[in-house]
């Protein structure tokens, strides 16, 4: 059988194995820890989300997204790997119930990368990788593999404890030591300038509603504050002060959404003092007061 031949055949029994598991539009959190299957059975609405270090494989349809300011696309059969946490927005095209969007996404766990990056050295960061946190490729062979057999693990779930941590580890060495593996690599491995941003992205991530003093973070990681804005909006395309303010307001947006928060009170639980700064930033990233925008967004 020919390499072609294998994919399409691969990427058929992941269509029909996510067709099982996704009767209808939704997505599945599934007993394996990490993996998650998607289905949309229409176009959607430009959608705001906050990644984690993720890879993300399209079994059928195609995705538009910008994460941070950078404009990423993939489709069928395609794989989007980030190695950091981000902003991002996405838009799903050509969806229907006839021919869903299908996807599979498993989230990376970095203590499993710098593991096989200290038992495999070759696997460790160069001065070659880009400080791009973010790749799409063509997925193929083994890693093609590795994803029909973790999905296909959820029909034998007395298997799951054995099976899919070590299946799960695998899929994170084909990522490393492939073509995109740099986008894993430099953010993992210790003594980088990308991991030193990584983890300040970490702590913003779980102190976002306090004031942000960027001297005192970049001493935080052990940057100078210059060195440390300068690399931070290399890797992120944002500022400190930007990234804080997209995990506020996509943060604010959600509480008045999905928990019914006032404007007033998702403002100040997001680390808002000023009603009024609030307003006026949130219009900037969303085109619409706070108010307004609920009003359209439940109508």
């Amino acid at each position: 059988m020919s390499e072609k031949a294998g994919t399409e055949e691969s990427i058929a029994v992941l269509r029909d194995t996510l067709l099982k598991y996704l009767p209808g539009q939704s997505r599945l959190e599934t007993e394996i820890s990490g993996l998650a299957l998607t289905r949309y059975d229409e176009e959607t609405a430009t959608e705001k989300c906050f990644y984690s270090p993720i890879a993300a494989f399209i079994v059928q349809g195609f995705k538009r997204s910008m994460i941070g300011n950078r404009e990423v696309n993939y489709g069928e059969g395609q794989c989007m790997v980030l190695g950091i946490d981000m902003p991002g927005v996405f838009h799903i095209t050509g969806a229907s119930a006839h021919r869903p969007f299908l996807s599979l996404s498993v989230k990376l766990n970095r203590r499993i990368i710098s593991q096989l990056i200290t038992e495999m050295p070759s696997l460790a960061a160069s001065e070659a990788d880009p400080a791009n946190p973010v790749g799409v490729f063509d997925v193929t062979g083994d890693l093609l593999g590795a994803f029909v057999r973790l999905v296909e693990l959820l029909d034998t779930p007395q298997k799951i404890p054995i099976l899919a941590p070590m299946i799960l580890r695998e899929i994170h060495f084909y990522l490393l030591s492939g073509s995109q593996g740099g986008c894993l690599r430099l953010f993992c491995t210790n003594g980088t300038q990308a991991n030193q941003v990584a983890q300040a992205i970490s702590w913003l991530r779980s102190n976002y509603t306090m004031a942000l003093r960027t001297e005192e973070l970049a001493r935080q990681v052990n940057m100078a504050p210059s060195t440390f804005n300068r690399h931070f909006k290399q890797v992120t395309t944002l500022s400190p002060l930007q990234f804080q303010k997209r995990l506020r307001l996509y943060e604010a947006e959600r509480l008045m959404l999905l928990e019914g928060k006032d404007a007033s009170t998702a403002a100040m639980m997001v680390g808002y003092e000023s009603g009024s700064q609030f307003n006026r930033e949130y219009k900037r990233l969303f085109g619409e007061p706070p108010r307004r925008d609920m009003a359209k967004k439940k109508a």
